[in-house]
């Protein structure tokens, strides 16, 4: 019983507390869950003050030998203790067993990164004879050019346009909001299909403040940005795994191999923390190393391709 109320507790804190989305609230119950399944397993009928380190890092063993990934280990990690913090702070608890739990050490996967080229062959793939040509235009330029996450793009407002200031607002993670610098092709391109293509539309309702549209009036969906994403990239030729994340990662890499500073995009990102933003500078470093195999006089790539090229 007291884990159905904990449970509860937990869910309202943070909804309200923390201000999840959702699906975001869904993923760390579900880490609960599993917590739960492998105490059941066990034959252990204990109060959620009763678990104990020792306990806790057993299940992260099990885990394991489920076949779990580092990553989604790391993942159920971060669930256990939110939760078990959250005991501590509304006093269910005198000490945290989940303070000392580490996740398991994993590469850290760099993202896949677009070049400049790469995205204008994309923008070039699209028919612009068609209406939602133009809205595609549009939306891709907007991703690039702001680097949005795609629940910020489909939920971006008419009036959170601030052209003549050239910024848009967006509404973010834990509905905190940001000022974001848009370019002017960016902007030329929303009005653009705000003129050829929106006004042509009868929104539905609660869809009339929102910037892109379907051809019905609805707001566009996720699995609609990645579809038209994935098409795009088949008719540019572009081999790579990508999905609408990709521009948020081409985005903050241009920038860094740009020179900006990463406290300026953190900022625009929204990143709570600079440590998520960094991966950026390992995405610089490699994008370096690779110009210097390539183009260094004194690269043993460079040398092994002129002696292949003599022989």
């Amino acid at each position: 019983m007291d884990w159905a109320i904990y449970t509860a507790g937990y869910k309202a804190f943070l909804k309200i507390e923390k201000s999840l989305s959702g699906n975001s609230v869904t993923a760390y119950l579900n880490d609960l869950d599993k917590l739960l399944a492998f105490l059941e397993l066990k034959g252990l009928d204990i109060k959620p003050e009763e678990v104990t380190s020792v306990l806790l890092n057993e299940f992260l063993a099990w885990s394991g030998e489920l076949g779990m990934s580092p990553r989604s280990q790391s993942r159920l990690v971060s669930g256990i203790k939110s939760f078990f913090r959250y005991l501590l702070i509304d006093e269910k608890i005198m000490l945290n067993p989940a303070e000392l739990l580490e996740s398991p050490k994993s590469g850290r996967k760099l993202p896949v990164v677009l070049s400049v080229d790469e995205i204008d062959r994309l923008i070039a793939a699209i028919d612009l004879s068609k209406n939602e040509g133009h809205r595609n235009k549009a939306l891709i330029e907007t991703m690039y050019s702001c680097g949005l996450r795609v629940s910020e793009l489909i939920d971006l407002r008419i009036t959170n346009l601030f052209f003549s200031q050239g910024f848009i607002k967006v509404l973010g993670k834990g509905n905190k909001e940001r000022l974001i610098p848009i370019s002017k092709k960016a902007i030329r391109e929303i009005e653009n299909y705000l003129l050829q293509f929106r006004n042509n539309l009868a929104p539905l309702k609660g869809a009339e403040n929102v910037v892109f549209l379907n051809r019905r009036g609805h707001k566009l969906t996720r699995v609609m940005i990645f579809t038209i994403v994935k098409n795009l990239a088949l008719k540019a030729g572009i081999k790579k795994r990508i999905s609408p994340h990709t521009f948020r990662h081409s985005f903050a890499t241009h920038l860094v191999e740009g020179g900006a500073d990463l406290r300026a995009v953190q900022e625009m990102l929204g990143h709570e923390s600079i440590l998520t933003t960094e991966i950026y500078t390992h995405l610089n470093r490699e994008y370096l190393r690779d110009i210097i195999i390539r183009y260094h006089p004194r690269s043993f790539q460079k040398k092994a391709q002129k002696k292949s090229g003599s022989s």
